[in-house]
């Protein structure tokens, strides 16, 4: 049977519950019964200075300890006042009770001359009479087993053999003079049945509030395990519904631990999740739109070719290339940006001289550019090396011209800029106009985003050579942004970090 966390988590707190309850029950009946028997040993102590000044009395009166070597039951009867106290006379008459006659009390009264009679006589002494009242029995509140008398020599005097000189002691002093000390024996245990009565008594109550205890806090753990999971139990509902596709699943929590932490991670992965599905469709329809556009030409060409609308000529082979060539690079872009995603693009790192690569490149574009009524400069500040593919540097150098040679108006200029800031190299792509929406320039680098206006033109490309630019450079440990350019135009920053030897 599998436990329900909930239950698991209840049990733990029961288990914790009981074994901290039980432990402190134990402890508290052993610390009562430590701390009781210390009380009573105090109280002992304080009747034995009571008795300390008696002593010393005693002492002063008869001169030295020998009356009590001789009688040790005087010693008692010091540790004890009301042993030997006891009356064993008769009680006197009441006052509500008439007075005797003839010397008999009146319960006596309705006997017989007969019953008046002495009694026989009996020639053996009476029994001694015995005024005092029977000892108490022994035991461990009795101080007379507990206590011993020392002499100022320290010798014994009187009391308990056996106590240990170590034991609790009372000094008894005469005018300022240590004449003797009294040493108490601790109490060994609770024997008496009084004690022992009371330390149930104490022990039940304990046992009894414990269980009490015992039960709010059973109570407490089983709410407390439920109000600490029902959190989870709406995240494996959501979690579920969104492994269906119910992306717009969302959880409430109003908490601010962990839990609460946990739904606003979760509801950020649906949102994320959401965001991503509606990204696959819309790239899907874009991917479609773009794939469609020049078959569609090609395919009414060559249906103008077969019926006679157009002539196999050299300008109707030259519009198929285009529209082939245009195919043939969206569907290379497609596959360069699906190996960036999957990590699969090939890069061989070294130190590259990243000026050196940039007049190369210039160098191979500026007949291109001059064609069109374009002018390329160049700024090349820094020699610094990077560690990069000069490879694929050269491809993203390629796609920055290509963007800027297609979205800038003729006659206009590109500017290259390489600078060294921080540790890093800045290259900078200036253009002339137009410009780009500042409300764009944050999604240039999205894939088959094209601004709408006078950027977005015929002949453009699908936008996927922004988002292959932006994988290079982060492929390379860089970073890459669009800004306003000083020109009137875009301008594309790239940031790689100098190589070091």
């Amino acid at each position: 049977m599998r436990l329900r966390l909930w239950l698991r988590l209840f049990l733990v707190f029961a288990t914790l519950s009981v074994v901290a309850l039980g432990s402190f029950v134990v402890w508290q009946q052993h610390s009562f019964r430590l701390g009781f028997r210390d009380y009573l040993d105090q109280v002992a102590l304080d009747r034995l200075g009571n008795v300390s000044t008696l002593l010393a009395a005693q002492y002063a009166l008869h001169g030295d300890w020998e009356f009590l070597r001789r009688n040790p039951r005087q010693f008692n009867r010091l540790l004890d006042p009301d042993r030997g106290n006891a009356d064993p006379r008769p009680p006197p008459p009441r006052a509500d009770e008439p007075p005797m006659r003839d010397g008999r009390p009146p319960q006596d009264r309705g006997m017989s001359r007969d019953d008046e009679r002495p009694p026989p006589r009996d020639d053996r002494p009476p029994p001694p009479r015995n005024d005092r009242p029977p000892p108490h029995p022994p035991g461990p509140f009795d101080l007379a087993s507990r206590t011993l008398l020392l002499d100022a020599a320290g010798n014994a005097v009187v009391g308990a053999p056996g106590i240990s000189m170590q034991s609790l002691s009372v000094p008894v002093q005469l005018e300022g003079k240590k004449i003797g000390e009294l040493h108490l024996a601790p109490l060994p245990q609770l024997l008496g049945d009084l004690d022992r009565t009371f330390a149930q008594a104490q022990a039940h109550d304990a046992l009894i509030g414990g269980v009490i205890v015992l039960i709010a806090a059973l109570l407490f753990a089983l709410g407390l395990a439920y109000w600490l999971l029902k959190p989870i139990r709406s995240l494996a509902h959501a979690t579920r519904a969104l492994a269906t596709g119910d992306y717009g699943q969302r959880v409430v929590i109003p908490r601010r631990d962990e839990f609460g932490d946990l739904a606003s991670d979760f509801n950020h992965l649906a949102s994320a999740l959401e965001q991503n599905r509606e990204a696959r469709r819309q790239w899907g329809a874009d991917i479609a739109h773009e794939l469609r556009t020049p078959l569609s030409i090609l395919r009414g060409e060559i249906q103008a070719l077969q019926d006679g609308i157009r002539q196999p000529n050299a300008a109707a082979l030259a519009s198929l290339q285009a529209e082939g060539e245009r195919l043939t690079s969206l569907i290379e872009d497609l596959y360069q940006l699906a190996l960036a995603d999957a990590g699969a693009l090939d890069y061989r790192f070294a130190a590259v001289d990243l000026a050196a690569l940039i007049a190369e490149t210039i160098e191979l574009h500026t007949p291109g550019f001059a064609d069109i009524g374009l002018t390329l400069e160049s700024h090349l500040a820094s020699t610094k090396f990077v560690r990069g593919d000069a490879r694929r540097l050269t491809q993203l150098l390629d796609n920055l011209l290509a963007n800027a040679r297609r979205y800038t108006d003729a006659p206009g200029r590109i500017r290259l800029t390489l600078v060294e800031i921080n540790e890093e190299l800045l290259l900078s792509i200036d253009d002339t106009a137009p410009g780009v929406p500042p409300a764009s320039l944050p999604l240039l680098f999205e894939r088959l985003y094209r601004v709408d206006g006078s950027r977005n033109r015929a002949g453009a490309g699908a936008g996927l050579g922004l988002a292959i630019c932006r994988a290079i450079v982060a492929a390379h440990d860089g970073q890459i942004e669009a800004s306003a350019s000083p020109l009137g135009g875009l301008r594309i920053g790239i940031r790689l970090p100098i190589h070091t030897r």
